[in-house]
């Protein structure tokens, strides 16, 4: 994968950070607004990116990107994976997808009119340890209960406090707590459990954006309560409850750094299968395979897997609004 990188934001350095780890992928271009330049020039001094500019037409048009990275603010997200499409290049789309469910179809059509692979970036699918969650779950079944919690105290609250208001607590810009950690959660119970029946969403509103807030997921033998907040500070704890045991975690739902399975007879372990310490090498091991084999089974198993996390936000959103 000769990959392209579109932003310089926080989540591209953090991205950086592991990009030596991940095998086939080569860092060929990044493209940020003028503004951003020397952030960006930095970058690709420190990590050996060919190529800087300050026009995404320009990187999209590059012979030597065959993937571009759209790693910007979320209001962002359908315009440049459209004009990314357009040039033939494959996309790898950070979480949140796009606004609609709609716009989501769009740009899957496009793609598949290009023949080019897309994919939303979302670290907690690709880890090992989620994979064995799932398969985990058979031992404590049936479930009835899933508490899922993504606290984090934001680095921009006390800015937004301040009336500096960042694009990820900016109503205008599609951010807030729901869009930006829940996400998260919802991943995880949708990978898990699937579309539920109904959503219910409670937010924390502060200046028109939600800082925090607590989303229900309704099935027909399970209810599941996904807790997340960018104005609050706790060690996250993560629960999914069973007649038969209980499987639990510590910290972020987007990292599963482990597990612990506690049975009902007694038996308690802890596992960790991951096999990367950053938690988004998982993810981008996986988009190169996917993208340097063309696999669009697997990449339209991900698109659906996506739709239905869209359709659950938009439930949420409208849940807000009635």
């Amino acid at each position: 994968m000769k990959l392209g990188i579109i932003g310089s934001g926080k989540i591209v350095h953090d991205f950086l950070q592991t990009a030596d780890k991940i095998t086939n992928l080569e860092l060929t271009a990044i493209s940020t607004t003028k503004r951003s330049q020397a952030i960006a020039q930095d970058l690709a001094q420190r990590y050996g990116i060919r190529d800087v500019f300050d026009d995404n037409a320009q990187l999209c048009s590059d012979n030597n990107v065959d993937t571009v990275y759209v790693a910007v603010p979320n209001s962002l997200h359908y315009e440049i994976v459209k004009q990314a499409i357009m040039a033939n290049k494959n996309v790898i789309c950070e979480k949140p997808y796009v606004e609609t469910v709609a716009e989501a179809e769009e740009l899957k059509q496009l793609a598949d009119q290009h023949n080019v692979i897309i994919v939303e970036a979302i670290t907690n699918l690709h880890l090992p340890n989620y994979q064995a969650i799932k398969t985990a779950l058979a031992q404590i079944a049936p479930i009835h209960i899933i508490s899922l919690n993504y606290t984090q105290y934001s680095s921009r609250y006390d800015d937004f406090l301040a009336d500096k208001i960042a694009p990820v607590f900016d109503p205008k810009k599609d951010g807030g707590t729901l869009m930006d950690l829940n996400i998260y959660n919802i991943h995880l119970a949708v990978g898990l459990f699937g579309k539920p029946q109904s959503v219910q969403y409670y937010p924390v509103m502060q200046k028109k954006i939600d800082t925090s807030g607590i989303l229900n997921l309704t099935y027909p033998d399970k209810q599941a309560v996904l807790v997340a907040s960018k104005d609050c500070y706790t060690t996250p704890r993560s629960f999914i409850e069973g007649e038969k045991g209980t499987i639990h975690f510590d910290g972020s739902t987007g990292v599963l750094n482990s597990f612990t399975i506690e049975l009902r007879n007694g038996d308690t372990q802890r596992y960790n299968y991951n096999k990367f310490l950053h938690r988004m090498a998982s993810e981008f091991t996986d988009f190169v395979k996917i993208i340097d084999q063309h696999d669009v089974q697997t990449a339209n198993m991900l698109y659906h897997h996506s739709i239905n996390v869209m359709d659950v936000l938009a439930q949420a959103k409208a849940s807000v609004n009635h």
